[in-house]
């Protein structure tokens, strides 16, 4: 079922743990907190989730830069161990904004990651990835459609919820997005967590599609200034990694994944604590300390909680241009 606002779908349940699988936008860029880490949608609504259950669980293994066969390779594995109440799962759009990238087989491996994830858990839930307006998305619009309706497709089989962010117009305005053209801004992913959120049948707290106040257009100098800025911070150093065969993602783990093990592991507010910033809460096995992403810890995946009727099965990224 594809889901914008307002939300009529299922009964909202008390969601005791969640996974996030995916790339950047999963990762949460481009919403900075003031130490320089990301937090975004994911690590929001993982918060808001813990708020109104007590021991929530939660595990973000999402890794910028990663195309679908690595996500599929790298964290459904580890995702379905975890056995979760929610996961979610967005990839796909790395691979078709690419210049070369045959659609087909992006398609046949997002299905294999349903396939592996749905069953792990009580709700999957998949998004139509939202996108910025402006030529590039207008280009490879088909490509993108193809994928959005392997979406809906997958969903229809397997029981997944669909959040369709691609088509509600307000995710499209450049205000949403950061200065790299590619990522959400804080807003922005403040408004994914809440689209997630109604998805899942819990009470909307705002109207999420709703549209920005009207805005008085930059002029011309303005926004050939914003360009310059735009090609020296972001499209020559995309340019540098693409040309040397680097990622941005090279060299990084999930934020509660254990490299040495290949193994996720949840994290928790504190007892008794304010649920607070993700980074701050403790790994299940008993450390304390920040959880940053990127660095190995002791895992403590498992098979998580066994629930009647649930099987388990075993154990990039391209510039946008500006609008004229």
């Amino acid at each position: 079922m594809t889901i914008n606002a307002p939300y009529t779908g299922p009964v909202a349940h008390d969601y005791a743990s969640l996974v996030a699988v995916g790339d950047s936008f999963t990762e949460g860029m481009s919403d900075l907190r003031p130490d320089g880490t990301y937090r975004g949608w994911a690590d929001l609504l993982a918060a808001r989730l813990a708020a109104r259950t007590p021991g929530f669980r939660y595990a973000n293994l999402a890794v910028r830069g990663k195309l679908i066969g690595q996500i599929v390779d790298e964290q459904v594995g580890p995702a379905a161990a975890l056995g979760a109440d929610v996961v979610t799962l967005v990839g796909g759009l790395n691979d078709v904004l690419r210049p070369k990238c045959d659609v087909a087989r992006v398609c046949d491996r997002l299905e294999e990651a349903v396939e592996r994830l749905a069953p792990s858990c009580r709700q999957l839930v998949l998004m139509r990835s939202p996108a910025r307006r402006g030529p590039v998305a207008t280009r490879f619009l088909p490509r993108m459609e193809r994928l959005f309706g392997h979406v809906d497709d997958l969903a229809a089989r397997h029981g997944a919820v669909v959040v369709d962010l691609f088509g509600a117009p307000v995710l499209g305005d450049p205000r949403l997005w950061a200065d790299d053209r590619l990522h959400l801004n804080a807003e922005g992913h403040r408004r994914v967590a809440e689209a997630v959120w109604q998805a899942l049948g819990l009470a909307p707290e705002e109207d999420w599609p709703a549209p920005l106040p009207d805005a008085v257009p930059p002029v011309w100098y303005a926004r050939r200034a914003a360009d310059l800025r735009f090609a020296r911070r972001h499209l020559l150093p995309w340019i540098g990694r693409r040309l040397t065969g680097r990622s941005s993602g090279d060299g990084r783990t999930g934020a509660h994944v254990c490299a040495e093990l290949g193994e996720a592991f949840w994290v928790t507010p504190g007892e008794g604590e304010a649920i607070g910033c993700v980074t701050r809460w403790r790994r299940l096995d008993g450390a304390t300390g920040p959880t940053e992403p990127g660095v190995a810890g002791p895992s403590v995946a498992g098979p998580g909680v066994t629930r009647p009727g649930v099987t388990r099965p075993a154990a990039r990224d391209m510039p946008v241009e500006s609008s004229p």
